[in-house]
């Protein structure tokens, strides 16, 4: 009882003295509402809603809307989770025994689980791995723990607008290294090499790729490493997409082919099981040499913010990655393929437009000639007719800071494929035009034709 009656004392005392220290001061008191944000909530915007939410999106009342926009394989209801799946996650929830709360790094055997399923990126094991909400809170640790202000981060164009999003609030510069469309999206490895100088904190690198659905090959990968290698620089993989590759391509990890540079590979379960909104991701640490001795460190100690992923989703993942059958990512995997090549047979005829097959993922990026289409300055004009008058929405290419370019998303039904792409097709027919030299060209050819018969 002594020992309460001292602490409530003591606690009193304090609170005293805190009220006598402000009240000596008048210009520490406020004299009307002022409520500004940080600079950290100031300085964060997703690009992608930015330019959305500032383009007139009004479909053709007569026309049913196709989004091709959505980068969310459940939005249509064709694809569906495998029932071990589903299983696994109600089993727990029946069971009552993941309802509390849980380490903030994840429980060890579900960190186990992963450590097992990610045995193709090197040998790892449940230290190496943390849990986290969803992969872009994944991202979101790695570059917390390795970038800050005053540094920059590298990261592709056409890249994913989540990077951005994350690193300008905590004002870290965005270096964009450039991919090329006529070499299936490869690095541009001269001009990334460019980029780096002694405040560069991380190399992003995103493969398979959203938006543009390439995957790199092994040699191409090994040529990134050197790169990071000889300038001592991290690298974070972003594979949330591995192992989605079609027919003659294959996926390698980073980090399988990492010798010196150390790795943070971001994965979970939200494209390749199907559940997105479950929100399960992780963090896997490769490291080399002793090098991420203290981001080890700085993760477990930013993890503690977050206090943990749900904790359910941790209870049925070890079922989840044991038990989903294989047979379930074939059938996925075989569907997107077949999809991605309905729709590259189909644009690749249309005039105007250049579509980039890709090697895996789930997205294609199709360019704009947007030259022969005069009616429109860029591509986000190009977009908000093609809705007007189609009722089929694509993301401009500046939602990934590659402008004259549209990305669609090849996880919608068949028979909305189709018909988008027939819609595609007559929208382009109707507005391309040939400039004046190739008009007087088919002319004179048309007259001189006309003179002989």
């Amino acid at each position: 009882m002594k020992d309460l009656k001292d602490l409530s004392s003591l606690q009193l005392n304090t609170h005293n003295a805190v009220k006598s220290s402000g009240s000596g001061s008048s210009s520490a008191k406020r004299t009307k509402w002022n409520v500004p944000i940080t600079d950290f909530a100031r300085l964060t915007h997703n690009p992608i809603r930015a330019i959305v939410e500032g383009l007139k999106i009004v479909p053709n009342p007569d026309k049913q809307l196709i989004a091709l926009s959505i980068g969310d394989p459940t939005t249509f209801g064709n694809l569906k989770p495998a029932p071990e799946i589903i299983d696994a996650l109600r089993s727990v929830v029946e069971d009552g025994s993941h309802n509390g709360y849980g380490p903030s790094t994840g429980f060890p055997e579900a960190r186990q689980a992963v450590a097992n399923y990610v045995s193709h990126q090197g040998n790892v094991t449940a230290n190496d791995v943390i849990l986290c909400s969803g992969a872009s809170c994944a991202l979101d640790l790695c570059l917390s723990v390795l970038a800050g202000p005053g540094q920059n981060i590298l990261i592709p164009r056409p890249g994913f607008s989540i990077y951005r999003t994350l690193a300008e609030g905590f004002g870290v510069e965005c270096r964009y290294y450039d991919l090329m469309p006529d070499r299936n999206w490869e690095v541009d490895l001269v001009q990334l090499e460019s980029l780096i100088d002694a405040n560069t904190a991380a190399l992003i690198v995103t493969n398979p790729s959203n938006p543009c659905g390439s995957v790199f090959s092994k040699t191409h990968l090994e040529g990134i490493l050197d790169i990071a290698e000889k300038h001592y620089l991290p690298i974070i993989a972003d594979e949330i997409y591995e192992h989605f590759v079609f027919p003659g391509q294959e996926f390698y990890a980073v980090s399988s082919l990492s010798k010196k540079v150390p790795v943070l590979s971001c994965g979970g379960l939200t494209k390749r099981f199907l559940v997105p909104g479950w929100r399960m991701g992780w963090i896997v640490i490769h490291d080399r040499d002793n090098l991420f001795k203290d981001v080890r460190k700085g993760l477990a100690n930013l993890s503690a913010r977050i206090l943990g992923a749900n904790t359910l989703v941790q209870g049925a993942l070890p079922d989840i990655l044991k038990n989903t059958p294989p047979a379930f990512y074939d059938d996925l995997v075989s569907t997107l393929y077949r999809h991605a090549e309905l729709a590259y047979k189909s644009i690749k005829q249309i005039r105007g437009l250049h579509p980039v097959m890709p090697g895996g993922a789930m997205y294609m990026m199709i360019g704009i000639d947007i030259k022969r289409f005069p009616e429109y300055e860029t591509d986000l004009e190009f977009v908000q007719a093609l809705v007007a008058e189609q009722s089929v929405f694509c993301l401009p290419g500046q939602c990934f800071e590659y402008p004259n370019y549209i990305r669609i998303v090849l996880t919608v039904p068949e028979e909305m494929i189709v018909e988008a792409c027939k819609r595609v097709g007559e929208f382009c027919q109707k507005h391309y035009k040939l400039d004046d030299a190739i008009m007087e060209q088919q002319q004179q050819g048309f007259l001189t034709n006309l003179e002989e018969y």
